[in-house]
């Protein structure tokens, strides 16, 4: 696979994208100036660009250019329907925009949006409107076993659509765990056999699990991580069964950001940081831990990373891969870059805002 070529950065004060001169990266161009941008997206099948915005007063809205970021246009971003309750009382309304993926290349005109509180919406006209999955919003599980982990309300942060098939897709709730179709929506199945939730009454409970994100192997699709609550977890049979691979005598454990490799199933990166109420970066000093073997061992790389008075974590949506070469931001607006699959690293920018998410794409013009 060829390495992509612009790095798109949402941050607390807007889109920042990055495009690559050879081992250098410089800034392209800087979209909604001053607003939060919660995650970005370019579309594989037709290159619109879609953005994410968190705005403080306005709540949450949706952009999309078709020229590669020179304009952006508001579409309307989803909704609840006027009467829809998370709880008996507790009207729903969008507070995030969590997560987003394409429909796959069955269907060129679906998208989908995960939100907070724990809403799947799916559009099917290329973004001009978006409803509900009622299915999974109505699913028996999510009245009285999904819940809040660090926000007030169950969201939805990971679709995974599988590129073999697009009527199969994974989805990655906290708190509530992963669940499947390969209907489209229609039905769902709970996919947390082996997965440990420490901090309930029951551990093994079957949900209210928290995976802070899923991913899976773009070449090998039956091969999923998550950087979980408590811990490291891969399952290599289609998340029939998780399998922990937590480092047992070192710092990856805890985290938030998970990436695994373009063509190899058994390579993914984490970067580790002190759990629950301290969220830092472990002992101060940041890392990335890789596995080059499904995680039966890790290896610390600090090279080119602060090692003293650190206090730097990184959120789930902002590290990603591309290649050899990996990218992530940071809480305190670092922006680090490896071009020797995370062995060595250089702060490209420390000046930026809180970044959000980071996101390898194809390149412009």
């Amino acid at each position: 696979m060829s390495e992509k070529n612009l790095l798109m950065l949402g941050t607390r004060k807007g889109l920042v994208t990055y495009q690559r001169n050879g081992k250098r990266w410089n800034v392209r161009d800087t979209s909604f100036l001053g607003i939060p941008v919660s995650l970005t997206h370019v579309d594989s099948r037709n290159g619109t660009w879609w953005a994410c915005l968190d705005h403080g007063h306005w709540g949450q809205k949706l952009h999309k250019s078709t020229d590669q970021g020179k304009n952006w246009e508001e579409v309307e971003a989803p909704k609840f329907d006027e009467g829809m309750e998370v709880k008996t009382g507790d009207a729903a309304a969008v507070r995030y925009l969590w997560a987003f993926a394409e429909g796959g290349s069955e269907y060129e005109q679906t998208l989908y949006i995960g939100t907070e509180p724990g809403g799947l919406f799916e559009s099917n006209d290329g973004g001009n409107t978006f409803s509900l999955v009622e299915s999974l919003w109505n699913h028996p599980s999510r009245n009285d076993h999904w819940f809040g982990g660090g926000r007030d309300y169950p969201g939805i942060h990971s679709i995974v659509v599988d590129p073999r098939n697009s009527d199969h897709i994974y989805i990655g709730i906290s708190c509530a765990g992963v669940f499947e179709t390969f209907d489209r929506g229609k039905t769902w199945a709970v996919k947390n056999k082996g997965l440990r939730a420490d901090y309930l009454p029951d551990p093994l409970a079957e949900v209210g699990h928290d995976p802070h994100l899923l991913v899976s192997c773009p070449s090998q699709p039956d091969a999923l991580w998550q950087q979980n609550h408590c811990g490291i977890f891969r399952s290599i049979d289609g998340a029939n069964s998780w399998q922990e691979v937590t480092q047992q005598n070192g710092p990856a454990k805890f985290g938030f950001a998970v990436a695994v490799a373009e063509d190899n199933q058994d390579r993914a990166w984490v970067v580790p940081a002190v759990s629950d109420e301290v969220r830092v970066a472990v002992d101060n000093a940041l890392c990335v831990c890789r596995t080059d073997n499904g995680g039966a061992n890790w290896t610390d790389f600090r090279a080119g990373l602060p090692q003293k008075d650190c206090y730097d974590i990184v959120f789930r949506h902002a590290l990603d891969v591309t290649g050899e070469t990996l990218a992530f931001g940071t809480t305190t607006g670092n922006l680090f870059l490896s071009n020797d699959a995370g062995e060595n690293w250089e702060c490209v920018n420390s000046n930026l805002p809180m970044v959000y998410s980071v996101a390898f794409v194809e390149r412009g013009t």
